[in-house]
């Protein structure tokens, strides 16, 4: 994929992304960072220590006139789902922001599948409007040079 200069590609997983901007021309892709964060998620047991809620049933009449009382047990919140989301859309408000004070004019995307559903649903129409590609693919841990090369489709 040719990306011309001073496009801006977005790198994003469920806890980091990384913001650069194309310095070099559509032929020659170079890749300058120009922001980065990591959020800092708590393992699972540190996140909820309690087990999931429960409720009593309404009450069933039993065979031989006897009233039967029950408990279920409620669905656990995704709390690692949750905090994903709380990034995405706070990914999506910085993009926003980058966007009003016209830091670029064309964007890519590129984002693990879960994490790229979470932006299209947390971004606005500011947004929307300068992206020219969506990948997804989790490239966050790959280094510049390698990124590059799948964007120019190099490697796989």
């Amino acid at each position: 994929m040719k990306i011309s200069q001073d496009t801006w590609v977005i790198l994003a997983d469920g806890a980091k992304y990384l913001a650069m901007r194309n310095i070099g021309d559509a032929a020659f892709l170079q890749l300058e960072v120009v922001a980065q964060e990591t959020s800092h998620q708590l393992p699972a047991r540190d996140l909820a220590s309690d087990r999931p809620g429960r409720r009593n049933d309404a009450s069933r009449a039993m065979p031989g006139g006897v009233t039967a009382w029950g408990k279920s047990a409620m669905e656990q919140t995704d709390l690692h789902m949750r905090a994903e989301m709380d990034f995405a859309a706070h990914l999506a408000r910085r993009l926003a922001e980058w966007a009003d004070a016209q830091r670029f004019a064309r964007l890519v995307v590129i984002a693990a599948p879960r994490m790229l559903g979470h932006l299209r649903a947390a971004w606005d129409d500011r947004v929307a409007t300068r992206v020219i590609t969506v990948i997804d693919k989790d490239l966050t841990g790959l280094p510049v040079p390698r990124i590059e090369a799948v964007i120019m489709g190099i490697e796989a």
